[in-house]
């Protein structure tokens, strides 16, 4: 089957482009090689996975070593690694866990999971007091989809172009990135996909205030469709780092309310401290319906997920909404109740807007010292920066994001390209000052590079 390079180099960094090749071409290490070709013949290759970048053999705080040596800053991390790499204090709690309680099967409950059900609900505002757990984030997003149907009655459901909520079918059904959805086949009935908000490449204009006509849209959409029983958007655009303005969730907020459509918020890569809140939600001044939790909610060691509604939709005696095997996973609940009392304990959250602060102050000089960027946005430790040819046709960069990524690899800095031409920087909320220096200091030294002066 051809291969559509058009829609890849839109969506993300391409494992088999010229600057790939280039990369791997320089590994010589005889067992790194070895074993990239066995993962090459022996995995399926997948857009933007398989063949892989290099092989690692350690991982510890803010980042990783691979087997020839080379250590690199993780600002990626799949959005994992909130307490960074290996944190002590989760791991030691999985293992005393593990001597007790491994697994727990369906029809029986345990005392983490009670435990970890009870702290997200004194988390989070209101009557958002019931949960559900799952083995990932896209059967959370699953969950979510069929107890929207459940609760309203109606199967449609609208949702952002550009969005992410998992790779399973019905995820990217309500999903907006092509690479997930090209060659599939009909998607899962009843999905309306409407522009999401974005101010440097926004459709109905470049300024927050123009935010609202999004929000208007959504309404316009609303009534003249019918039948739609939810709205699911990511609080923050996770890849690419799109931030709704305040008012534009404020005004969503009211109009699923109005029109009776719940309000699903995908928080699985971004809640838990990223944007300096535990949930992302808390910036906007909104509540959700449904939220779902995942990623970083395992400790970066245990795959894990949930969902948390209403105490009203807990209706579907009847229904089986997720019935996982390791829905109530007692290692999953100890990793996810360890995690959120490691960043309670630590106050990470202040960390993380002090540090955020700081993040946006050394990438906006480099974005004054370099035309190459033409946008930097972000909050917290979530930040976006997008490569422009010209800042007047913003004509994207491409080329330059992808010569870009592997020249900080080379240097000691790991990311992700989304979009094509944004490089998305998430580190470890546990990451030192020296460092975040370090990692902005490599992106100082090789945008020089690349840049006109």
């Amino acid at each position: 089957m051809e291969k559509d390079t058009n829609i890849l180099a839109i969506e993300g960094d391409i494992n088999f482009s010229e600057e790939r090749r280039r990369w791997d071409q320089e590994i010589s290490d005889p067992l790194t090689r070895k074993i990239l070709d066995d993962d090459a013949r022996y995995f399926l290759h997948q857009s933007m996975s398989t063949p892989c970048l290099d092989v690692l053999e350690h991982s510890k705080g803010s980042g990783m070593t691979t087997l020839s040596g080379r250590y690199l800053l993780d600002f990626h991390g799949n959005n994992v690694h909130q307490l960074g790499y290996g944190n002590e204090y989760v791991i030691n709690r999985i293992q005393e866990q593990m001597e007790t309680l491994s697994f727990s099967p369906r029809r029986y409950t345990n005392q983490p999971a009670v435990e970890l059900a009870e702290k997200l609900a004194s988390l989070l505002p209101g009557d958002l007091n019931r949960c559900l757990f799952a083995p990932g984030g896209t059967s959370a997003v699953g969950i979510a989809l069929k107890l929207a149907r459940l609760v309203t009655g109606k199967y449609k459901v609208i949702s952002l172009y550009d969005s992410f909520h998992g790779a399973s079918l019905d995820a990217i059904s309500v999903g907006g990135e092509a690479v997930f959805r090209k060659y599939m086949g009909p998607m899962m009935p009843g999905v309306v996909s409407i522009p999401p908000p974005t101010t440097y490449r926004g459709i109905f204009g470049h300024n927050e205030a123009d935010q609202l006509k999004y929000a208007d849209y959504l309404e316009y959409v609303i009534e003249k469709e019918g039948d739609i029983g939810a709205f699911i958007a990511e609080t923050v655009r996770n890849t690419d780092v799109q931030i709704p303005s305040k008012a534009y969730w404020q005004k969503v907020r009211e109009i699923c309310t109005k029109h009776g459509v719940l309000l699903i918020l995908d928080e699985i890569p971004i809640a838990l401290g990223r944007t300096g809140k535990m949930f992302a939600f808390e910036n906007f001044g909104i509540e959700p319906d449904i939220l779902c939790l995942g990623k970083g909610l395992g400790g970066g060691i245990i795959p894990f997920a949930a969902i948390v509604t209403r105490d009203r939709f807990n209706i579907a005696n009847d229904v089986s909404l997720g019935h996982y095997t390791h829905e109530k996973n007692p290692l999953g609940s100890v990793a996810a109740l360890s995690t959120i009392r490691y960043i309670e304990d630590k106050k990470l959250l202040e960390k993380v807007a002090e540090n955020g602060s700081y993040m946006l102050d050394r990438l906006n000089r480099l974005k004054k010292q370099f035309p190459l960027i033409g946008d930097i946005r972000g909050l917290g430790f979530l930040w976006g920066i997008e490569l422009v040819k010209d800042q007047l046709t913003k004509e994207k960069a491409t080329e330059e994001a992808e010569k870009i990524l592997y020249d900080c690899m080379r240097n000691g800095l790991s990311f992700k390209v989304s979009q094509g031409n944004v490089l998305q920087l998430s580190p470890a909320l546990t990451i030192s000052h020296e460092e975040l220096q370090t990692a902005l200091s490599i992106l100082m030294v090789v945008f020089d590079k690349y840049s006109e002066h």
